[in-house]
């Protein structure tokens, strides 16, 4: 039951993908005599050379950033004055000023760590004109990026326009796809209304009162858009996010799908798709030994229970039962191969080994990844793992007809080796100190691995929490804010500037010493480059954190 559940939560998807694909092209990279349709016309017209000026990289990063810093200072604006803007039935407060910046951050760069619980600290104004529609945006500026590193692989020095491209991707992409979604949602019962809470008296005769509000409109782009953030505080283990199995399967499929239609988007747009398939493939096999192995591990029962009945069973610690155990171990692993980050079940309670998986899609963090961003985070490790095989044969290495250099390298190092910085620099300071140390629920490995689960997911930019951690103070609030940005925007950056500097130069030609990109082989050399690599970088801290955690329980 358990494999076949997981061969339709991650097969259907994958299906689904090609089509998306095809469609993502179009959308993303229409040919050059085809219109956008109307709406688009007349958006071009309304933003006159903003949207119809082509751009090189510089260019296009530089409308990227500006663009997002304007988002970022929006929102903090909104949540600062929530408390006098409309939309707001249950009169919610201001927020505290780091509160403010951890929630901005994280919601700008696709993280949607959440430092709060949305049903008590946001108005209804805040999560659909703020959050909501930063998910839409920061999902959009994913898309666009990867269209246009895209572009410049393919050889063109303008490589479109950040504007255009970000119109295109919420108005005929993410919108569509998501009012599809939310209405399958409300009719599997979640709520969608402007109503205040509703206030309930419960058989005992005490009163009960239940925070409601437009639910289904920020849960179908909190999935699809590889954001992850919750209206209500417990995520989609709330009954009003994610009140069945029906629910449940249709939001664990939404969250891989455009990320892995984004790798066909790539192989269209490069004119490369046979690259594309070796580059799926790759994807695919991490994302399902994550979920086998998550699986398997979760079989086993919960030390807590140990010599109890119960203990013959799986995992049920955690667990939402109306679920069912195994889709909390096949969800923790898709949520975390994405850069989605909602929660089905609290990974806090899964078994200390299963607590790995979801920190190793973290660490490796090019398991399809978030919209767009997995890609370019997987271009990263292609560009090393091309030039150690260019190196390893005494030739210069090349990808896509175009030499990979001193110049390029540099770029690519640095992006490698921002990730893995930020992780364990802000794990060490805060293990080390009061910051971190005194908001861990659990003492030792457990409380450690807490820590270090958070630091992984702000880098990440997944959003998901080990919880148990007491992370709603300042020096919490800001750390991971900062890591948020930092780990957002820094592998951006970097790789379109690599993209950029290969297609100002001159095509190679292909010959019988050519590394050829749609092999087997290649897929090899990728896969290993990225668990070589990510074992050497994170292989000490696993052991300190969850190998040391499942030790010391199973020694017991």
């Amino acid at each position: 039951m358990s494999i076949l559940m997981l061969l339709l939560l991650i097969g259907l998807p994958v299906v689904l993908s090609w089509p998306l694909g095809r469609f993502m092209t179009a959308v993303m990279n229409p040919p050059e005599h085809a219109a956008d349709g109307r709406l688009a016309m007349l958006l071009r017209k309304t933003g006159g050379k903003m949207l119809d000026r082509e751009q090189g990289w510089q260019g296009y990063l530089v409308s990227m950033l500006s663009f997002n810093a304007i988002m970022f200072t929006a929102v903090v604006l909104m949540l600062a004055f929530q408390q006098s803007l409309p939309l707001n039935p249950d009169s919610r407060g201001a927020l505290e000023a780091s509160l403010i910046f951890n929630t901005a951050s994280s919601f700008v760069t696709n993280t949607n760590l959440q430092h709060y619980s949305g049903e008590v600290a946001m108005s209804y104004f805040s999560q659909l004109f703020a959050l909501t529609w930063l998910q839409f945006v920061s999902a959009a500026t994913g898309i666009a990026c990867l269209a246009a590193l895209a572009r410049a692989l393919a050889g063109k020095t303008l490589i479109g326009n950040f504007y255009r491209d970000l119109v295109r991707a919420i108005l005929f992409l993410l919108m569509p796809l998501s009012v599809v979604v939310a209405l399958l949602l409300v009719v599997g019962g979640v709520p969608m209304t402007f109503e205040g809470a509703a206030v309930a008296r419960t058989l005992e005769g005490a009163t009960q009162t239940i925070a409601r509000g437009p639910v289904a409109a920020m849960e179908a782009i909190k999935q699809l858009g590889t954001n992850g953030g919750g209206f209500f505080g417990p995520n989609s283990t709330h009954p009003f996010e994610n009140p069945s199995f029906l629910t449940n399967a249709i939001e664990c499929m939404s969250i891989p799908l455009i990320a892995m239609a984004s790798v066909w988007m790539f192989g269209r747009i490069t004119g490369r798709m046979r690259h594309a398939a070796v580059i799926f493939a790759v994807m695919l096999l991490m994302l399902l030994l994550k979920a086998g192995i998550a699986l398997s591990l979760e079989s086993a029962p919960a030390m807590a229970f140990s010599g109890l009945p119960i203990d013959a069973m799986s995992n049920l610690e955690g667990k939402e039962l109306r679920f069912g155990p195994a889709t909390g171990a096949i969800w923790a692993a898709v949520t975390t191969a994405t850069s989605n980050g909602s929660v089905n079940c609290m990974h806090d309670s899964l078994n200390p080994l299963t607590g790995l998986v979801p920190l190793a899609g973290m660490w490796l963090n090019v398991i399809f990844g978030g919209v767009g961003v997995g890609f370019i985070n997987m271009f990263i490790f292609i560009i090393v793992g091309v030039f150690i095989c260019g190196m390893m044969v005494g030739r210069t290495p090349e990808y896509c007809a175009r030499k990979v250099e001193t110049h390029e390298m540099k770029l690519a190092l640095l992006a490698l080796l921002v990730h893995p910085l930020l992780i364990l620099v802000g794990t060490a300071v805060f293990a080390s100190t009061s910051w971190g140390a005194g908001t861990v629920l659990n003492k030792g490995a457990h409380g450690f691995t807490e820590i270090l689960y958070e630091f992984s997911s702000a880098a990440a930019n997944n959003g998901s929490g080990f919880e148990g951690l007491g992370d709603g103070t300042v020096p919490w609030n800001v750390a991971t804010g900062l890591v948020m940005l930092l780990g957002r925007y820094i592998p951006i950056v970097l790789p379109l500037a690599i993209a950029g500097s290969m297609a100002a130069k001159k095509p190679v030609p292909e010959t019988s010493g050519t590394l050829r990109i749609d092999t087997p082989l290649f897929a090899v050399v990728i896969l290993g480059s990225v668990l070589l690599i990510g074992a050497l970088l994170f292989m000490p801290v696993a052991v300190l954190g969850p190998v040391a955690d499942y030790l010391s329980t199973s020694l017991q």
